[in-house]
């Protein structure tokens, strides 16, 4: 099957569809501002996550204790009901003889968090790239959305936050390390 693109002329459709009037002067700009938007929204998609993590071996060989990002925003989509969802994340990781540049873990979930995504598989996705690329001896993500698709439609519910997590390697089973990890993500400042 050939991949047709969307367009403007789409949205436009869209809008008829709705009961709206895409004619209407507050709707004219409209199919252009969301194609951008979907654009932006869904650019994790041509990224590699493989590049986003630059590796430094520099001062790094001696580090060896936890290293820990919390508060990187996450913005992302649902592939359930393409509707937002939206949180924080945190990630920690012990080096083993290479670090990663501290902005590149904010990178790394922006890219996986700009495609249409679950929670579960956006929080693995970022602790398996961070431990295939940078190869430390443990990993741990935290992250907690809120889910637009529960809080204004279905059941309702505003203000939940749902928090998922993936440990891996040491941090699996090193339970002092584990419970470092899980205090310091839970910490608000």
């Amino acid at each position: 099957m050939e991949h047709e693109n969307f367009s403007t002329h789409d949205w436009r459709r869209l809008l008829s569809h709705l009961g709206e009037n895409p004619d209407r002067q507050g709707l004219l700009e409209t199919p252009k501002r969301v194609e951008k938007a979907w654009k932006h929204w869904t650019s994790g998609y041509d990224q590699d996550p493989a590049e986003i993590l630059k590796v430094f071996e520099d001062g790094a060989e001696q580090y060896n204790e936890l290293i820990v990002v919390r508060g990187i925003p996450v913005y992302s989509h649902c592939e359930h009901h393409l509707a937002p969802f939206f949180g924080t994340a945190t990630i920690g990781y012990t080096p083993n003889g290479k670090i990663v540049g501290l902005s590149k873990l904010t990178r790394l979930v922006d890219c996986f968090a700009k495609r249409l995504q679950v929670q579960e598989r956006l929080t693995i996705q970022i602790a398996d790239t961070l431990m295939e690329h940078v190869q430390p001896l443990s990993v741990g993500v935290v992250i907690r959305c809120r889910h637009m698709c529960m809080e204004s439609r279905g059941i309702r519910t505003p203000g939940e936050e749902t928090i998922t997590s993936a440990l891996l390697g040491e941090m699996r089973t090193n339970l002092g390390l584990r419970n470092e990890f899980l205090m310091l993500a839970r910490e608000k400042d």
